[in-house]
């Protein structure tokens, strides 16, 4: 069920607010009563996906030399994010915030959460001049930033002579 179709908005309520109300009403849809999830369905994943891509904001800089893809991960261990380049040309950067298991072992019961847990990802398309065998990421207090060097722009093409003979 999608909040947006009721005009809630029109009520007064919050966009936040929506948004949790929005969440909790997928976990409901997404889980038994026994919290269990259901067995993996292609659709489920697409929506999983599309959410964890949208809940990852980030920034994109070009400098002369290199492009650089800055996001804010706080609370995100370094061993839990991956960046890949797949199909050649695409950036994905990727992971999961477990925090949340950690404190139900321990028995603790949230009061209120609104920090996101769960998987994330982001992809970008990388230009044609970005060298994907020069990518390096560093992750420092709570952002990632993954740089990407530029190729060495092509050289022009010298005019080949041809030599003229008589005939």
């Amino acid at each position: 069920m999608d909040l947006r179709n009721f005009g809630l908005s029109n009520f007064g309520l919050e966009p936040q607010l929506l948004s949790t109300i929005q969440d909790m009403l997928d976990f409901a849809d997404d889980h038994d009563r026994a919290g269990r999830a259901p067995p993996e369905q292609p659709i489920r994943a697409y929506v999983r996906d599309a959410k964890a891509m949208a809940a990852t904001p980030a920034d994109v800089k070009e400098y002369p030399n290199s492009y650089v893809f800055i996001a804010d991960m706080p609370g995100v261990k370094a061993a839990e994010i991956k960046v890949q380049v797949e199909d050649d040309n695409v950036l994905v950067v990727s992971g999961e915030r477990t925090e949340r298991e950690k404190d139900e072992k321990d028995g603790v019961k949230y009061l209120r959460m609104e920090r996101r847990v769960g998987k994330f990802m982001r992809k970008f398309v990388l230009p044609e001049n970005a060298n994907v065998e020069a990518i390096n990421a560093v992750y420092q207090d709570g952002v990632l930033q993954v740089t990407v060097e530029k190729l060495p722009p092509p050289e022009p093409k010298k005019p080949k002579t041809v030599e003229v003979k008589v005939a």
